[in-house]
């Protein structure tokens, strides 16, 4: 519902007191035109100012009190204060009496019409305060649990047909069965539009024996999302309408499946992948979100060092060689492996890769999907690309002895190979090979360059507070690996805020350690050599660990000390203690 238009927009509030520049102004006004969007909402939409400020001109261009629901403790019958279906219905939150009238929360600026509609629906006086969008959807999710709106008209559909009839699609439904569906499609709907806002790389949803769980995977950590009361009853609807979507046979139950969702918001198109497994009481069904915008990410949008970023547009040009990365699951290898593969894309060359799965399309190159049960595994499918004349090829993952030595003669023989490993750190990779079989003197003359990378979590740059907690054991080994005066070590952690749900971080950067082969580090190669031996000799040449690397991003504001500690400290050792190099594995999080 459209609020009454103020005498002037909340960007031109903002651009008065020099918080928006001329360009920016533009670039609002230009969204405002072609999404035919609020200037407020375009406002948030281009990240030029925090949800909260925004809300709170937009308060006083409205002459509204403002009011910040994250920091406020609602009324224990708060519930009861107004019915579930107004409140929905008019996304508002009753926070209080004062004087015998309610005070109500809206999540957006209400027009004359509503209040006077409200006024008879509620039966009582109240007073109207504005509140962010951001803390209107916490307290819902939070109280009632996700898309409770929908839920609950549901249920009131579902008195029109067999409550425990379970929905089918395909079939031409009745009255109150159409209902039913169309109230599943709007669930799932809001869901994924959810999941999507949050950034979240994965959604789980598991259902047990009285409750269904759903949860998302938001910066690598999963986070627990309320659903509603009644989602258990219609789990198996929701299920089916997931498996529809993802092309996928919704009368087997018994057996995983796999597919693939394509959707889209209005900014950005998305691909989903579908799996499903057989639990006792029903299927449980993970999505993985692959955004389709990380393909346009160019080398400096990863987090790369300005001399990191030269190595790789570098390591691209090569007309042979392997580049291998190395990380665990969900550490970005995925993002960064096309971001390489884009900058080596060009008339002249003809780039194959083989994955499982291919996770993103890309133009300009020939993509091929393992399929294990008819014999097309990474081997065999690498034989046949090696026989169609490719300038690049990219493996999705070296798992056996015989994919690895194919890559490697592959990487000797006029191909420029990437690929990835899982290992810890970028010189783990080497002794993987070896231990699979790779001749020293093959892995010597093809190997060009080795990279770990792991996804830290970054600081919300809405509440970045100076750390003053920082330990004098820390600030001397960052002085020591950053060349600098212990008083000139900084770092910063996030207080919590709206922005950020809280938890003080948003949104991800990546940490990188280059590791190039030399001649001298190919003669030290053979059945016997150690890490260690290839660590010392490394760092002799100028190679850096992870978390020395890593000490630049606290350095820069970007990541706190504890994320840092989180992805490089290894069980037993204290942050000096921790041998260079060594990482233990990250929660997994999207590529």
């Amino acid at each position: 519902m459209e609020p009454d238009p103020p005498k002037r927009e909340v960007s031109d509030l903002l651009f008065e007191r020099g918080l928006l520049s001329p360009e920016q102004l533009e670039d609002i006004r230009r969204r405002q035109r072609k999404w035919h969007v609020a200037p407020h909402t375009a406002l948030v939409e281009l990240n030029y100012a925090s949800e909260e400020d925004t809300y709170r001109a937009l308060a006083e261009l409205h002459a509204l009190e403002f009011v910040d629901l994250s920091g406020l403790a609602l009324p224990a019958d708060f519930k009861e204060l107004v019915p579930v279906k107004v409140l929905m219905s008019h996304r508002f939150v009753p926070i209080g009496v004062e004087d015998g009238a309610l005070v109500l929360a809206f999540c957006e600026p209400p027009r004359h019409a509503e209040l006077g509609n409200l006024r008879l629906l509620l039966g009582r006086k109240f007073r109207s305060v504005l509140t962010s969008p951001s803390c209107f959807r916490a307290v819902i999710k939070q109280h009632f649990g996700l898309g409770a709106e929908t839920i609950f008209s549901l249920h009131d559909d579902r008195s029109a047909a067999d409550a425990s009839a379970e929905t089918v699609f395909s079939v031409p439904a009745g009255e109150g069965e159409a209902a039913v569906t169309a109230g599943i499609v709007r669930y799932v709907d809001q869901l994924l539009s959810d999941a999507l806002r949050l950034q979240a790389t994965d959604i789980h949803i598991e259902p047990y024996y009285a409750a269904v769980k759903l949860r998302y995977r938001i910066d690598g950590v999963l986070q627990t999302v309320p659903t509603p009361e009644g989602l258990r009853q219609v789990y198996a609807s929701l299920v089916s309408r997931l498996k529809i979507m993802a092309g996928l046979n919704i009368a087997e139950k018994r057996m995983p499946h796999d597919g693939r969702i394509t959707t889209r918001t209005e900014t950005d198109e998305y691909d989903l992948r579908v799996s499903t497994i057989p639990t006792k009481h029903g299927e449980a069904v993970c999505l993985r979100i692959l955004g389709r915008r990380s393909l346009a990410l160019g080398l400096r949008d990863l987090g790369l060092e300005p001399a990191q970023e030269q190595l790789v547009q570098e390591l691209t040009r090569l007309p042979q060689g392997l580049v291998l990365i190395t990380g665990p699951t969900g550490s970005g290898k995925t993002t960064t492996l096309y971001a390489a593969l884009a900058q080596a894309n060009d008339e002249g060359r003809k780039i194959i890769t083989i994955e499982d799965p291919v996770e993103y399309q890309l133009d300009g190159a020939v993509q091929i999907q393992t399929r294990d049960e008819i014999g097309l595994s990474f081997a065999a499918g690498l034989r046949a690309i090696l026989r169609h004349d490719p300038d690049v090829v990219l493996i999705g993952e070296i798992r056996d002895a015989e994919t690895a030595e194919i890559a490697v003669r592959a990487a000797q023989t006029g191909h420029l190979v990437f690929s990835t490993v899982h290992t810890n750190d970028s010189i783990s990779a080497i002794t993987r090979l070896l231990d699979m079989g790779v001749e020293p003197f093959l892995l010597g003359a093809s190997l060009v360059c080795s990279v770990a990378q792991r996804l830290a979590q970054r600081i919300c740059r809405h509440c970045a507070r100076p750390d003053p907690d920082l330990p004098d054991s820390i600030r001397r080994e960052m002085a020591a690996a950053l060349h600098l005066a212990p008083a000139e070590v900084r770092a910063a952690k996030g207080a919590g805020c709206v922005e950020c749900d809280g938890r003080g971080y948003r949104g991800r950067v990546a940490l990188y350690e280059f590791f190039l082969m030399s001649d001298a580090l190919a003669d030290l190669l053979g059945p016997e050599v150690k890490t260690v031996q290839l660590r010392a000799l490394a760092r002799s040449q100028g190679w850096k660990p992870l978390r020395e690397q890593g000490w630049q991003k606290v350095q820069a504001g970007l990541i706190p000390i504890a994320e840092l500690e989180r992805l490089t400290r290894r069980v037993g050792h204290t942050a000096l203690e921790a041998e260079p190099g060594a990482t233990a594995v990250s929660s997994r999080s999207g590529s």
